[in-house]
């Protein structure tokens, strides 16, 4: 090294002809190689293990879920240095229940379960929200309660589930527009049993997640009809829904993987929700007992969910502070978050500091 320093100071005293600037830039070239044993290859950071996370859904995989997926088969957790595993749920309940005994490290859940979580002394926070609208929808037929607006809801009997957790959201929603949630009549129908009994005309309506619209839809048709979906949140419902959650000890301890995993799912978002086809097949191949064009409907379905003016100007996976307490005010005046339950703060429900410094639009 001593050798080139003396050379290139050699040549400085001659720098002025065309051969001794060729000369000077040779030498530059040098010593950088000389140095470069010092530096990191690519090829050893891409050799560093990953991390191993698992993530739990809220529910049994379906359409609506491909964005994951498509993070998964595209390689955006592997860029991140991630070994992502994903596993079923039974409910969000049970998904926040996971993550607090370290079954999962990361969850999809919604923010009324989290509401409840929390009450109930559980620490789990969300750093991420995908449904920035919730998904509750009533579904009729046009030639049935056909309700397309909120004051039908009084005197309307709805096929729901006992213990199902709609109905107290829908009542909510009543007394926030001035109705009487008495005056809404609940069947109790099964959901595998709903469609049927919706279409043969047992009920009048029934509620269900609005992604269960494209095989309703499909259904009414068959029978002559056509679906009506009425869904809350296009209606004045204000209830940020599903998100990214964790423990608040993961967090403090792993803060870089969950942004790193933050990331990377935002980006599968974001692909999903520009290819659904591509990204149904994605996940089809991880799943397959999917059928990839059901999955795109269900896709396009989310993406109303997913993506309002709000998240085209902030980015997937952003969120409004105000608007969460918004939810938590919500849960707490017209749902209840259990008896004997002390509400929590809004600011034990979210965790900031963890989407990306450059927001992900779709």
């Amino acid at each position: 090294m001593a050798a080139a320093n003396a050379a290139a100071q050699r040549v400085s005293k001659s720098k002025g002809s065309p051969m001794a600037r060729l000369n000077r830039l040779a030498l530059i070239a040098l010593s950088a190689l000389a140095l470069a044993p010092a530096l990191p290859s690519v090829a050893a950071a891409q050799d560093k293990p990953l991390t191993k996370i698992t993530f739990s859904l809220d529910f049994i995989p379906l359409g609506r879920h491909a964005p994951w997926y498509a993070a998964v088969v595209e390689g955006f957790y592997k860029q991140e240095g991630l070994d992502v595993s994903i596993i079923p749920s039974q409910g969000t309940a049970q998904t926040i229940q996971a993550i607090e005994a370290g079954t999962a490290q990361l969850g999809f859940t919604d923010v009324p379960s989290l509401v409840l979580a929390r009450a109930n002394g559980a620490k789990v926070k969300m750093v991420a929200v995908n449904y920035q609208k919730a998904p509750y929808a009533i579904f009729s037929l046009n030639t049935g309660a056909n309700v397309t607006d909120a004051k039908q809801l009084e005197g309307l009997t709805l096929g729901s589930g006992a213990g199902s957790f709609t109905p107290k959201v829908i009542a909510g929603f009543m007394t926030q527009h001035k109705l009487d949630p008495n005056k809404l009549v609940i069947s109790n129908v099964a959901p595998p049993a709903r469609a049927t009994a919706l279409i043969s005309g047992q009920v009048p309506a029934i509620e269900f997640f609005v992604m269960s619209k494209p095989g309703l839809e499909a259904a009414a048709k068959g029978k002559g009809a056509e679906l009506r979906t009425f869904l809350l949140a296009d209606h004045g419902l204000t209830l940020y829904s599903n998100g990214v959650v964790a423990s608040e000890d993961y967090l403090a301890k792993n803060a870089d993987v969950v942004k790193r995993f933050v990331h990377a799912s935002l980006r599968g978002w974001q692909f999903a929700l520009k290819n659904p086809q591509k990204a149904a097949e994605d996940q089809a191949k991880l799943v397959p007992s999917l059928d990839a064009a059901k999955s795109v409907a269900e896709i396009e379905v989310v993406k109303g969910l997913a993506v309002t003016p709000a998240v085209e100007k902030n980015g997937l996976g952003s969120f409004d502070p105000a608007e969460m307490k918004s939810s938590l005010d919500f849960m707490v005046k017209y749902v209840g978050v259990g008896v004997g339950d002390k509400p929590p703060a809004a600011t034990d429900l979210y965790a900031t500091g963890f989407l990306p410094a450059t927001p992900i639009k779709p």
